[in-house]
């Protein structure tokens, strides 16, 4: 990440191994403590659900009887994993099923290495679950990266879909749109991306301050942050492979969506757009272009909110999921 091939060239080679030791274990710890003191007040069950010959990780809450509401599917973006639904997914599951899970490469789902990484292999995974459980009506709550999978799945089955739910994410290029600057980093090729990749790939330390160095620009509340970077960042130290993989493929099939952009137009389900009104990139411009496309949507701009709009606002985001007060077009 930016940042971090230079780090890396300061540590000595020999001290390499070892700094990588300390900072890995380092923040398993701190994971391992957080989702100890997350499991005694949440109740959820654990799920591997096979998807080819690889596992995905979900995690299942609320009433898993109910057949007559739709099941809510959380779907993370990168460079995170379904952590950033930890404070959203308990308080949807008072009315609802909820689901959340990682990717294949993510989180703790299967890292395979021979896979390949990009926005279709996102869709499948969320097929395999879908598939899995054998769902027949679904709410889809996407950020970030898994916009485009998320919203392509829900054009392609509008016929199973109740709701789509957009928080701070992205399909198509938009003018609007300012990329961060680790992924833009990391998707544009040259020389540079070449030398901070090679350093993110050697040093544990270089890896961790660039990634920590992003992520505390898409937390409003630094608090949430403070909880929340130790645990994404344990993550991050074995989601490089697929990280690099979704960066170099990233601009050019954003390029390729435009062709699919009058589809956007078509759709007729239920969307709600939910942005944290203080993220910079997929910001509030960005929000209201996608009110301005899909015909049957509402906008919600949530103030003391940025990127991570459902760990800064986790309540003010699931009153508007579970229509606890309706907001319709509050853009001010």
């Amino acid at each position: 990440l930016s940042g971090c091939g230079v780090t890396s060239l300061i540590v000595p080679v020999v001290g390499i191994p070892t700094t990588n030791y300390f900072t890995r274990e380092y923040y398993k710890d701190k994971y391992v403590a957080y989702d100890a003191k997350y499991r005694e007040s949440h109740s959820f069950l654990e799920h591997q659900i096979p998807h080819g010959v690889h596992k995905l990780y979900v995690r299942d809450f609320g009433d898993s009887n109910t057949n007559k509401k739709p099941v809510i599917i959380l779907l993370h973006g990168f460079p995170d994993s379904l952590h950033i639904y930890d404070q959203l997914a308990p308080k949807l599951a008072s009315q609802y099923r909820v689901i959340s899970f990682d990717f294949l490469g993510w989180g703790n789902s299967d890292k395979p290495e021979n896979h390949v990484y990009n926005s279709v292999s996102l869709y499948h995974d969320l097929e395999a679950v879908i598939k899995y459980f054998n769902f027949e009506k679904i709410s889809l709550v996407v950020h970030d990266a898994s916009g485009p999978p998320g919203i392509e799945w829900a054009m392609n089955n509008s016929e199973k879909m109740d709701t789509l739910i957009l928080l701070n994410t992205y399909y198509h290029p938009m003018i609007e749109l300012l990329t961060p600057e680790t992924i833009k980093t990391f998707s544009t090729p040259g020389i540079k991306r070449t030398i901070i990749r090679t350093g993110a790939k050697v040093s544990n330390i270089g890896w961790k301050i660039g990634f920590q160095n992003q992520l505390n620009k898409f937390f409003y509340d630094k608090k949430q942050g403070d909880i929340m970077i130790p645990v994404l960042t344990h993550q991050a130290m074995n989601i490089r492979k697929s990280f690099f993989q979704l960066n170099d493929v990233l601009n050019q099939e954003a390029k390729l969506r435009l062709n699919k952009k009058r589809k956007l137009f078509s759709y007729t389900g239920k969307v709600k757009i939910i942005f944290g009104k203080e993220d910079p990139y997929l910001n509030s411009k960005v929000a209201i272009k996608f009110n301005e496309i899909f015909k049957n949507s509402t906008l919600n701009l949530i103030n003391h909110a940025a990127h991570f709009v459902q760990l800064d606002q986790p309540v003010e985001v699931s009153n508007l999921i579970l229509n606890k007060y309706l907001v319709v077009n509050n853009i001010q």
